[in-house]
């Protein structure tokens, strides 16, 4: 079941902010959850290819994915290696995927929930915070899924280890259900990977609604909504953090929008 948690104030961020498990055979703090951010708390949780083609994803998400290889490939010789390595490249630019963007890092998540593309809307409406648990999702795989996990010694996917298990998307899809997804963490092939702490869920087709998956069987999922009035505020918290644009776009473009609202007039 999912659980709601309103955040109106800054000390109510501090959960959020502080969210790891004492390992004790490590002597450390070690956290398995993922949060993913989103600027208006009535968005529902849906991927750029469900945005894009709505009921007829399945039927053209092979031409799109095979049209992006066509000419992407000039750009990465190694594109049509592995149809995930594409879909990730593909995703990291605009294309739409069947992925869904996470961060290990509850600022970074901050970061897209309190960051409106029209800063006039920043105190007109809620945003939100989602966390997931890795270790939850990885009970509803199927078992040779959780056993190359195990074998590992670890609670996320590698590309190489998913293009294993599954070598279509096809065979995925039969794998999964509507039942269960793989976390994958991408390959460190460009800056804004490495910044954004970037992982991704994949979601099968016939998953047709994310959130009543998480609410029908996990139970560590949390949605956090935070007040409309605390917005600017959490904002200029993160840009003292250096938690910005600047910082997770690197490059001309992200230089730009975060001068851009640094300098905006309320």
């Amino acid at each position: 079941m999912i659980q709601e948690i309103r955040i109106s104030t800054t000390e109510d961020l501090m959960p959020l902010l502080t969210e790891q498990e004492y390992r004790p055979e490590l002597g450390r703090n070690r956290s398995s959850f993922l949060y993913r951010g989103m600027p208006d708390s009535t968005y529902r949780m849906v991927t750029s290819l469900s945005r894009c083609c709505k009921g007829m994803q399945k039927t053209l998400e092979p031409a799109i994915l095979n049209n992006f290889a066509k000419y992407a490939v000039r750009e990465d010789p190694t594109i049509k290696e592995s149809v995930w390595h594409l879909m990730i490249t593909g995703q990291h630019n605009g294309l739409p995927t069947r992925l869904l963007d996470w961060s290990h890092s509850s600022l970074v998540a901050l970061h897209f929930a309190m960051t409106e593309e029209n800063l006039e809307e920043m105190d007109k409406h809620e945003c939100v915070v989602w966390r997931i648990d890795m270790n939850e999702q990885i009970n509803h795989l199927p078992e040779k899924y959780r056993l190359a996990v195990g074998r590992e010694q670890t609670t996320l996917f590698s590309v190489e280890m998913l293009s294993k298990l599954a070598e279509s998307l096809d065979q995925y899809d039969e794998d999964m259900g509507d039942h269960s997804m793989v976390i994958i963490e991408p390959p460190s092939t460009n800056n804004r990977i490495i910044m954004q702490y970037s992982f991704f869920s994949v979601i099968p087709t016939d998953m047709k609604d994310i959130e009543k998956f998480l609410n029908d069987h996990t139970r560590n999922t949390v949605k956090y909504v935070i007040d409309r009035k605390l917005r600017w505020r959490v904002r200029d918290m993160l840009d003292s953090l250096n938690i910005s644009e600047r910082m997770l776009f690197p490059g001309l473009d992200g230089l730009s929008k975060w001068i851009a609202r640094h300098y905006y007039v309320k």
